[in-house]
């Protein structure tokens, strides 16, 4: 029998809002003794850890370039507006893109947003390198700034809040890896996201796992956060 310690590991890069820990304790039930490690990273990071084979998979935003990479759809985010808790913007239950016309709207370098039109309000003098940064910049009242809602929720304070925008281009995040034959593990982690059952014929059955697909028993060590590692991972 193969030792834990001996098992083959499962490598998931995830972006800063996106939450694996559903999929995660998933995996932990079923693949008990296949450690899953999530690495935390930008969507570009994220891209690049995919491609090098550092990691097996990424729980990415797009737009994302897909050449070479597969890319499956998992949910989409709606667009928010971060203001600070006396802002007009308040004053609504949500707000269209045009109410920011005459805001000044922080971009920072790491925003993945898709404008098509051309991005709302007037661009701000500062561009901050991160979200975190642009949150720290709305608080001080210097702007506005759009970002999907759960970064929103991630970096929440209690001098801010933010307002959905109806017309704003949402944020679609994938599960993207490697365009090649898929492995055992690959296959599991597919079958996770896209909701399979252990009985599902496309889903590896392991020994051990229950034929009515209740939980097996979990393993605490199963799932590991570790920071990005780049290059090939050692197979």
């Amino acid at each position: 029998m193969t030792e834990p310690s001996d098992a083959p590991s499962f490598r998931l890069s995830y972006v800063p809002g996106v939450t694996p820990g559903k999929w995660a304790r998933i995996w932990g039930e079923r693949r008990p003794h296949d450690p899953l490690e999530l690495v935390p990273a930008t969507t570009g990071e994220a891209v690049e850890l995919v491609r090098t084979g550092a990691v097996d998979a990424g729980l990415v935003r797009l737009p994302i370039d897909r050449t070479g990479l597969h890319a499956i759809p998992l949910y989409t985010e709606t667009t928010v507006a971060v203001v600070g808790k006396e802002h007009l913007l308040t004053a609504v239950e949500e707000a269209a893109v045009e109410d920011l016309a005459d805001e000044l709207v922080l971009h920072p370098q790491d925003d993945t947003l898709d404008w098509p039109d051309g991005r709302p309000g007037r661009p701000a003098d500062i561009t901050p390198a991160t979200t975190a940064e642009a949150v720290e910049l709305v608080a001080a009242g210097v702007g506005v700034l759009l970002v999907p809602q759960s970064l929103a929720r991630l970096h929440h304070r209690r001098d801010l809040t933010y307002r959905p925008l109806t017309d704003a281009p949402t944020s679609g995040v994938v599960l993207t890896w490697p365009d090649a034959e898929n492995s055992d593990l690959m296959e599991e982690f597919i079958g996770i996201v896209r909701g399979r059952t252990v009985n599902s014929t496309r889903t590896p059955r392991r020994e051990g796992a229950p034929a009515s697909g209740g939980p097996a028993p979990a393993n605490k060590k199963a799932v590991r956060n570790r920071p990005a590692r780049r290059g090939t991972r050692r197979r």
